[in-house]
């Protein structure tokens, strides 16, 4: 039989694995150049952008690609452009999910999109402050949150403060490119 020890751990890892939020909230770190984040994602409020997000996370798309726009007081972009501010080839567009009840609240993270509100494919964004004009009000379309910072807000906050100017037509990128360094699940 199995001795006092091995049962309590026996028990608590069925605990542990069978909890759902643990289950259904995976986690991901994105190494960048300032430093680790830690995500924790909301697969049951936002389905579609978490499996996309984690899809890209899985091939290793992000490594290599760049916050290429960042707007102090507002929030920090990625997933799309390599440090040449070339943008990467996407994967099809998904359904946007921001009817899923979750705010554009300070340290979530959201899914980048054009005017359509089904154009969401690699690029995310990370809200430094709650950022309610994001969400969805009556019958306007939001932007997708599908989890939060849980670890590293100091880094999002500091690529948040950096210095930006135009390069390749395009606005609000780090005059220093903060690149995305490594992606993994925990």
């Amino acid at each position: 039989m199995f001795n006092p020890l091995k049962k309590l751990v026996l028990i608590a890892t069925v605990l542990l694995f069978s909890n759902p939020s643990f289950a259904d909230n995976p986690k991901v770190s994105l190494e960048t150049s300032m430093g680790a984040i830690t995500l924790t994602l909301f697969s049951q409020e936002a389905p579609a952008s978490v499996e996309n997000f984690l899809r890209y996370v899985d091939e290793g798309f992000y490594v290599g690609t760049q916050f290429h726009r960042v707007i102090s007081g507002f929030m920090i972009q990625g997933g799309g452009f390599t440090e040449d501010m070339v943008q990467k080839k996407n994967h099809d567009p998904i359904k946007n999910e921001s009817a899923n009840g979750l705010a554009n609240k300070q340290g979530t993270i959201s899914m980048a999109r054009t005017q359509d509100p089904d154009s969401a494919t690699s690029q995310f964004f990370i809200n430094l402050v709650d950022n309610n004009s994001l969400n969805q009000m009556g019958n306007r379309p939001g932007y997708s949150v599908f989890g939060e910072v849980t670890q590293g807000m100091d880094i999002v906050n500091a690529i948040g403060k950096v210095n930006t100017t135009t390069r390749a037509r395009h606005r609000d990128v780090p005059v220093q490119p903060i690149l995305i360094l490594s992606t993994k699940r925990l």
